[in-house]
């Protein structure tokens, strides 16, 4: 079935002259008046899915509300809307070689046919379900793909459930939430024996949080649309890309993080908002201002591999080859208390005669970054890349009211950076030494790690003590596995 098929059939109702290229190209030219000229759609960028019955191919389109169906392009960058074609054919024999030309397309695409989809109903604004039923779900259909859905019931459960999943029964895990439950999802799949193969299955994110910094980034560095159903579609068509996985460790304790650590202000608001919740995304500005107002500066100290081009930031450590042993040492001690448990052990890079450099408190905030973006609009790393295998560092030093106002407001484009309050370069490898606050010594932090507390300084619990993954206080260490993790992106 080689070469371009040519055939008169009706499009629509329309007589029309039409062609499907071996690509998967469809043009055709209506025989009439209307003066539309040539029209076309394009099967890896366009077309979710069809059906046929008898001579009758229905084509389910997600395509460009701007495009006009004009000759050639991709449908564009612009907001897309589902529309169906409905080729009727001459003869049965002609719907079947279609049929088949269509099928060989889509199937030569690579895309999913069985996706594992987790809803968690309790992010932002519990909209979730909803969002499932009447955005994301009547593409999967017309998108004739196979899924299966669960409900998160708890905290942690997204994990178990990744954990416990019969992978090879799926092309994708998808999550249906913010950014916290992907970042279980990620955590549940390195903590299985067969981690090294589990966290090569492919990770999309459909935005239905408070936080969706993954799925915003996705789609702005590639000039996508940012909404719900171009992030379905995204997943539809299949496209991948690596992505860096940071190993979070203190003594023998760790944690992966794919999106951030973050200590002082941006930690503060993310996690003290949390009792604002009803509010949605508004919560989080809500709360910037009030912490403005009371603003907190903390000690501290970090130290840091800076990468290549960014060697000028902070003093040299001058014992940085013992504090590398040190890190080393511990990452050993670590690893050999949880071989027998099995699963990712953490990156093998060795430090040990990089140069080690530092800078000192007070902050009022230190944040790491692997995306550009933590929220629908705040970019506080521009210039992070999704598997380059550093973290961006974005400090923010001692200043005055009107300055910090100043940058926030600059943090929707990412301008902030260039702010002389803001130190801001790539690193390799970070250690993160939490202080207490400067105006109350006898209060600490929060560290916050893509949406969780993973430490909790003296002052900052709201009920009771709780049980913190790690001490507040004692050092903490940040490592990039390069491009270990798989996610869906547009293009």
């Amino acid at each position: 079935m080689a070469g371009e098929m040519e055939e008169r059939i009706r499009v629509n109702g329309f007589l029309s002259e039409a062609s499907l290229s071996t690509g998967g190209e469809l043009r055709w030219r209506q025989n009439d008046d209307s003066g539309g000229g040539e029209r076309s759609l394009i099967v890896e960028s366009e077309v979710l899915g069809f059906s046929v019955e008898g001579r009758e191919i229905s084509v389910r389109a997600f395509v460009n509300e701007m495009k006009g169906f004009s000759c050639g392009g991709s449908g564009g960058f612009g907001k897309r809307l589902r529309k169906d074609f409905v080729l009727e054919m001459p003869t049965e024999v002609a719907a079947e070689r279609w049929t088949n030309r269509l099928t060989d397309c889509i199937n030569s695409l690579g895309r999913p046919k069985r996706l594992f989809i987790i809803v968690n109903p309790y992010g932002g604004k519990k909209c979730a379900r909803k969002i499932f039923h009447t955005e994301i779900k009547p593409l999967l259909v017309a998108a004739n793909i196979i899924y299966t859905v669960q409900e998160t019931k708890y905290q942690l459960h997204a994990q178990e459930i990744a954990y416990k999943l019969d992978l090879l029964k799926y092309d994708g895990i998808v999550c249906v939430s913010g950014d916290g439950v992907l970042v279980e999802v990620f955590n549940g799949l390195l903590k299985r024996e067969d981690w090294d193969t589990a966290i090569k299955v492919p990770i999309g994110i459909l935005p239905a949080g408070t936080g969706n910094g993954l799925a915003k980034s996705l789609s702005d560095v590639v000039g996508e649309m940012y909404s719900i159903q171009h992030a379905t579609f995204a997943i539809v068509r299949g496209h991948k890309r690596p992505l860096d996985v940071t190993t979070i460790m203190q003594g023998e304790t760790k944690f992966f993080s794919i999106l951030m650590l973050t200590w002082g202000l941006i930690a503060d608001v993310d996690i003290e908002s949390e009792k604002y919740r009803w509010m949605g995304r508004t919560r989080i500005d809500f709360h910037c201002f009030l912490r403005m107002m009371n603003l907190r500066k903390y000690h501290g100290r970090v130290e840091f591999v800076p990468a290549p081009g960014h060697e000028f930031y902070g003093e040299k450590i001058n014992d940085g080859g013992s504090y590398a042993a040190s890190m080393n040492s511990s990452n050993s001690r670590h690893n050999s208390s949880e071989v027998l448990q099995g699963g990712y052990q953490g990156p093998t890079a060795c430090f040990d005669h990089s140069e080690w450099r530092f800078l000192e408190g007070p902050f009022i905030s230190v944040s790491l970054f692997n995306v550009p973006w933590v929220g629908e609009d705040a970019k506080p790393a521009p210039e992070a890349k999704f598997s380059d295998g550093f973290l961006d560092l974005a400090i923010l030093k001692d200043c005055s009211k009107a300055a910090l106002i100043s940058l926030l407001l600059k943090m929707s484009d990412g301008s902030h950076v260039k702010s002389p309050y803001v130190v801001y370069l790539k690193v390799k490898a970070f250690r993160l030494v939490p202080g207490n606050r400067v105006e109350n010594p006898k209060k600490g932090g929060i560290i916050d790690v893509d949406g969780e507390v993973i430490a909790r300084g003296e002052g900052t619990y709201m009920h009771g003590k709780e049980r913190d993954l790690m001490v507040y206080g004692s050092p903490i260490q940040l490592i990039v596995d390069q491009g270990l993790a798989t996610i869906f992106t547009p293009i």
